[in-house]
């Protein structure tokens, strides 16, 4: 399978607490919500053709348990994702969870960046991780991520949980779909590349690279 990343993400860099003031407060994080109010059609639509790829979902601990409680009730045969979340195989990484409530729930502990692995190659579309913000840094350092499906909203808080952060590996993308949602938020799809560098010149009156 497809390893694929999804998370939202302010102009600053930040995935914490997008949903909700409650979702995730830790560090004493006060901007939980703030992807509310740029909701819409567009990003349901692109949100709705992540789920269809799914074949699996893995997801770190605190994710689940925010996920859980809310998406077990969501029984709407058209609602993509809470078909795909309450239906296909989860994996959650926790060195504490014992018996996972989510149905057809396994929990990952120990070398998880060797199983994980080992979940690539069964067969299926997409493994999706959704979220998950340390399990999201360790499978980037891991280079275990064939695609990163980034949705950046037009709003910076200054602080908060980052999936690239200041000791994140260097590294290249390749920007394989793109849209932008009527509120101003824009998604971009991105497989992995060498990262490169390079210099601007000055040759016969003309600025080269």
């Amino acid at each position: 399978m497809k390893l694929t990343l999804h998370t939202f993400l302010t102009l600053d860099g930040v995935m914490q607490g997008p949903g909700g003031a409650d979702e995730d407060a830790s560090g004493g994080f006060a901007y939980g919500g703030w992807l509310v109010p740029f909701a819409d059609q567009d990003m349901g639509t692109i949100v709705n053709r992540w789920f269809e790829k799914a074949d699996a979902i893995l997801l770190g601990r605190n994710t689940y348990d925010a996920m859980f409680p809310y998406w077990s009730r969501v029984t709407d045969p058209d609602n993509a994702a809470g078909v795909k979340l309450n239906a296909q195989p989860k994996y959650v990484v926790s060195s504490t969870l014992r018996d996972p409530k989510w149905h057809d729930t396994t929990v990952l502990s120990g070398d998880v960046m060797e199983q994980v692995a080992e979940l690539k190659k069964r067969p299926g579309d997409e493994l999706q991780v959704h979220g998950s913000w340390a399990l999201a840094q360790s499978l980037h350092r891991a280079g275990l991520i064939d695609e990163y499906r980034l949705l950046v909203f037009p709003i910076a808080v200054g602080r908060g949980k980052r999936l690239f952060t200041d000791d994140a590996p260097a590294t290249g993308f390749r920007l394989t779909d793109s849209a932008t949602t009527s509120t101003g938020a824009v998604y971009s799809a991105l497989t992995p590349a060498p990262f490169a560098v390079g210099t601007f010149e000055v040759a016969g009156g003309k600025e080269v690279v």
